[in-house]
């Protein structure tokens, strides 16, 4: 039940452009769904239940509705839910994060591993928005760059060549059918 304005600003957040979202602003959707939800002990005023909806050709075939308990449950609604119904056997993306420094040749190498397989990540640079602190902090190291994928630290640009040769064909393909699979 939010606006355009919030729901572009969500989407910008997310970098989901490749799902296209609607807002219900006046909750007239909700309302008929029988989704509508007070939220006043949140602060939120009335609110759409939290739910995850697969949609083909108009007709609803899967709903995730969250349980009805005080709060705001996000147990079922996610989207990781949703892909294990829609495909069990499908592959999570990775999630990867690379803590670089401007100028570093390994860093560089780093990131172009990742491109060369179509691996989207997110880059943190020393001084533009961390310190070499909270690098020491979370990967206990003072050296760039700093992999990390799916909550392990990777290491360095060679630790993360052996990693990828380790865990992905020559394809980009996962040659461990067990790791970071939807179900």
């Amino acid at each position: 039940m939010n606006d355009a304005f919030v729901i572009n600003k969500w989407k910008e957040d997310q970098g989901a452009d490749q799902i296209t979202f609607l807002p219900d602003g006046n909750g007239d959707f909700t309302r008929q769904m029988g989704m509508q939800a007070n939220k006043q002990d949140l602060g939120f005023g009335q609110r759409s239940w939290r739910y995850s909806m697969l949609v083909r050709d108009k007709t609803i075939e899967k709903m995730f509705i969250e349980p009805d308990k005080p709060g705001d449950p996000f147990e079922v609604s996610d989207a990781v839910t949703m892909l294990k119904f829609i495909n069990p056997d499908a592959d999570l993306p990775f999630d990867v994060a690379l803590f670089t420094r401007s100028g570093c040749p390994h860093c560089a190498q780093a990131k172009a591993l990742l491109q060369d397989r179509d691996i989207d990540y997110e880059e943190f640079v020393l001084n533009a928005g961390y310190s070499g602190r909270a690098l020491r902090a979370i990967a206990g190291v003072e050296s760039y760059p700093q992999v990390f994928i799916s909550g392990a630290h990777i290491g360095g640009a060679d630790d993360l060549e052996v990693w990828l040769s380790k865990h992905l064909d020559k394809t980009g393909g996962e040659s461990d059918p067990t790791h970071n699979k939807a179900a």
